[in-house]
């Protein structure tokens, strides 16, 4: 046998599979910041391989074209589906009310969200929310049905810290099952999802031996896992004993690390065994060399494809860990990284046990590296926050009464109880109709896939649709010749003694520390002039309060401000942050703009005192 199995192929249960390499896969290893052209190719060849079911957008990977590569999510599904043919299950991955963003959304853009990629090609919609509040999965998954789309409905899990419990256990994620069959959210599959690996073996097999006793018959189970803890294998051979039918793999060069293991390696680990997956292998590897070709001009950063023993300890997602250390290594903070590592678990721990997938492994990696930079809850992110006040649904368990109180002194919010849903109806910039004011007031067409574009992707949509997007994906060299496009610095923090000082070149002109002076070079001698002289005002400097880049300067030089005035915001690992005014003043020397990227305790602007 071509196995080397001692039992027939024919008595064998097949277990059947996604591909997720060009989805999860693209996430996890480059941040999603991949381009259509690149890998339209792989898709086909793993098409003509015999592989129908493909993880083909949502997620990271519906913002990450408008965000990086100037593309159009819409019109790469429809290539996607051009590509792998018309019989193809497309699957995409979707947020619960958050639904492609990082940020919730109303009814009227949740409905907006199922029409829209019905239309686009797509056959299932995978469904989760990272506190597992089945109130945000019931009408975004009536949504889903309601648009002729298969829905499959998914609990997410982790590996709680060692130390921790109270949740995330097989008695917990049974009663997250319980409730969803309670609250009638019509589904055709049940997915398991662990976006950090680091669910333990026992834990999966009893959740999924529990599951499958509660579900019909006929209904699929399905589970999702992570390499990057190293025990992806063993997972699945434990879901796949304990009754799931379906199991996530990825393709090389996207597959093992903080990806899902190989098709291959899957392959050979139910050799011998009871089981067999459903592929021609030898067709696969032929795929994986298309595949390969196709992304060797992508830079493959290290952490990508090794497994990190620390996982356990601080539960972050494969396709968030590599988000974040390319941010980390593209402000050259890389060597903190260990200190934010440390750091999670005790901002799980405290936070609440919501799971560590996006938005939320966002907001635990955000905290973390607030505690590390700033001392512990000196300053809260405000997501963590957020969702520790209730703003993003119930936590599995209460947070910490302390880090409540905290949160919300800082935050000047008051805890919630109330439907994520019915908040959002309330706030005035949510929705079809200022996302389709957004679309007037910028001459750009009303139609229906650039409201959600306006919605989902904020001012980042409207800049693409303008032509203003910029490009940053990742490559060695590109593939025709000249290196890679990334949007560079816009300032500098240079350091003189004990003094930091923000520094940013504009042509012949300079600004440090908000003062702008003209340069003049001849002959090789730099002549300085300074526009304008010092102040003896006293000033107060906002810096940047983690690296980024700036999105939107909210002020003008000469504002009047009072504390807590919002003066600009700042993207940082997918997420905004506001950056509010510490006292009362005037704004003066305002020293970045769109676009800029900054540095930790960069320079922003100055307020002068009164």
């Amino acid at each position: 046998m071509k196995d080397g199995s001692k039992h027939p192929a024919m008595s064998k249960k097949v277990i059947k599979f996604m591909n997720t390499a060009f989805r999860d896969g693209f996430q996890s290893v480059y941040g999603a910041r991949v381009f259509t052209d690149d890998f339209i190719p792989a898709v086909e060849a793993a098409a003509n391989a015999g592989i129908r079911y493909f993880e083909a957008g949502g997620g990271a990977r519906f913002q990450s074209l408008y965000f990086y590569s100037n593309e159009d999510a819409f019109e790469m599904m429809d290539r996607f589906r051009a590509a792998a043919g018309p019989d193809s299950n497309l699957q995409t991955l979707a947020r619960g009310i958050n639904v492609v963003g990082l940020e919730s959304q109303p009814r009227d853009i949740i409905r907006l969200h199922a029409g829209l990629f019905a239309k686009h090609g797509i056959t299932t919609i995978r469904n989760f929310d990272a506190l597992n509040d089945i109130d945000n999965l019931t009408y975004s998954g009536k949504c889903i049905v309601d648009a002729g789309l298969k829905h499959q409905v998914t609990v997410t899990m982790m590996g709680l810290p060692p130390g921790c419990s109270g949740a995330h256990n097989a008695d917990f994620y049974e009663m997250i099952l319980k409730r969803i069959l309670g609250a009638e959210i019509p589904f055709h599959s049940v997915c398991f999802k662990d976006a950090s690996g680091t669910s333990t073996p026992s834990t999966i097999f009893e959740t999924i031996k529990r599951a499958r006793k509660l579900i019909p018959a006929d209904i699929p189970v399905q589970f999702h896992t992570h390499e990057t803890a190293g025990i992806s294998i063993i997972g699945y051979k434990a879901a796949i004993e304990a009754g799931a039918g379906i199991i996530d793999l990825s393709m090389a060069p996207c597959s093992g690390g903080t990806c899902q293991p190989d098709i291959a390696t899957m392959w050979h680990a139910l050799r011998g065994t009871d089981y067999t997956l459903d592929v021609d292998i030898d067709r696969v590897l032929v795929a994986e060399e298309v595949f390969k070709d196709c992304m060797k001009d992508y830079f493959m950063p290290p952490e990508a494809k090794a497994v990190e023993p620390l996982i356990p300890w601080s539960p972050m997602p494969g396709g968030a860990l590599t988000a974040n250390t390319q941010m980390m290594r593209d402000n050259d903070i890389m060597d903190r990284f260990p200190e934010v590592v440390s750091a999670l678990g005790e901002v799980v721990r405290l936070g609440g046990y919501g799971t560590s997938v996006t938005p939320v492994s966002q907001f635990y990696f955000q905290q973390a590296y607030n505690n590390v930079i700033f001392g512990k809850w000196k300053k809260i992110a405000e997501g963590y926050g957020k969702m520790v006040l209730g703003y993003f649904g119930k936590t599995p368990i209460a947070p910490d009464p302390q880090i409540i109180a905290v949160s919300s002194e800082q935050l000047g919010l008051e805890p919630t109880t109330r439907d994520p849903l019915d908040i959002l109806e309330e706030d005035p910039g949510k929705g079809v109709a200022p996302s389709t004011r957004k679309l007037e007031e910028n001459g750009l067409p009303v139609t229906e896939e650039n409201i959600f574009i306006a919605a989902a992707c904020g001012d980042k949509g409207i800049n693409y649709l303008l032509g203003n997007s910029t490009i940053g994906v990742r490559k060695n060299m590109a593939a025709k010749g000249g290196p890679e496009k990334i949007q560079r610095p816009g300032g500098y923090t240079v350091t003189v003694g004990h003094n930091r000082y923000a520094v940013r070149l504009d042509g012949s002109k300079a600004f440090v520390n908000g003062r702008e002076y003209e340069i003049k070079i001849a002959d090789g001698m730099e002549d300085i002039k300074e526009i304008e002289p010092a102040s003896a005002q006293v000033k107060t400097a906002v810096s940047a309060p983690m690296p980024g880049t700036i999105i939107r300067v909210l002020v003008t030089e000469g504002a009047e401000v009072t504390s807590g005035t919002p003066l600009l915001v700042q993207e940082a690992m997918k997420m905004e942050t506001v950056v509010r005014a510490p006292v009362d003043g005037t704004v003066t020397g305002i020293s970045v703009a769109a676009g800029d990227q900054t540095k930790t305790d960069q320079v922003l602007l100055y307020i002068s005192l009164p």
